[in-house]
Parts: structure tokens; sequence; C-alpha cells
């Protein structure tokens, strides 16, 4: 599996983001998605996660009520919506795939297979 994300920018705080993750190979119907993030000089830490027909999500507390987590399986993308942006939500958000169906856990060596990455940052 190949993910390609995409759709990160520079936001004032209180503004919204879609990032969308767009994946290869015929595996990605059947993977459990996650997105992470990692600021300057921070850990990888996990965002949120969705299993394979979107019927179970799971976000880390900092961000929920603003993100929310979505697939479409016709187009092989995961997405994340943000709103609400915070300075403190700026970082790198990675998507990843677990080759389970279904959400293992909220660590990233629970994934195996990553994106690029793409900036989000939120000025104040």
């Amino acid at each position: 599996v190949q993910l390609q994300a995409s759709g990160g920018g520079l936001v004032q705080a209180g503004g919204s983001l879609r990032l969308s993750c767009a994946a290869s190979g015929r595996t990605f119907s059947r993977s459990a998605m996650g997105w992470f993030r990692q600021a300057p000089g921070k850990e990888r830490e996990f965002v949120a996660a969705i299993n394979w027909n979107g019927g179970s999500t799971v976000y880390t507390d900092s961000v929920k009520g603003r993100f929310t987590i979505s697939r479409d399986n016709a187009k092989n993308t995961v997405y994340l919506q943000m709103n609400s942006l915070e300075p403190e939500d700026t970082a790198v958000y990675y998507c990843a795939a677990d080759r389970s169906p279904n959400i293992r856990g909220i660590m990233a060596r629970e994934y195996d297979y990553w994106g690029q990455g793409t900036q989000v940052t939120v000025s104040s």
C-alpha cells in the first residue's frame, strides 16, 4: 500500500482544513487507517483512526469534537476534517494503514504503511 497525504497549509486559529490520504492497492478497503502528527521536537502522536468500513472511529482527547475522520473506499481515500484549529495543532500530519481491518490501537508501531506527511500550520 502506498499512501499520499495532501491538504495541509497555513490557516488562522479557528479555521478549518481537510486532509486527504489517497491509497494505492486493492487492500485499502480491508485496512484500518489512522492519522498521526508530529510537531517539531516532539514525538509522533496519534490523532484519529477508522476501521475498514467507517463503522468505528477513535480520537485522541485533544481533537474530539473538532476533528472528524472518514473514508471513501470507492475512492481509496481517507479524510481528516479539522475544524476550530488551534496553534497547538501545528504539526506534520501523516496517514497510516494497518493490515488489520479493525482498529488495533493508537500506537504508531501498530501501523504498517505510512504516507509522506503534510504540513499544517495554525497561526494565532
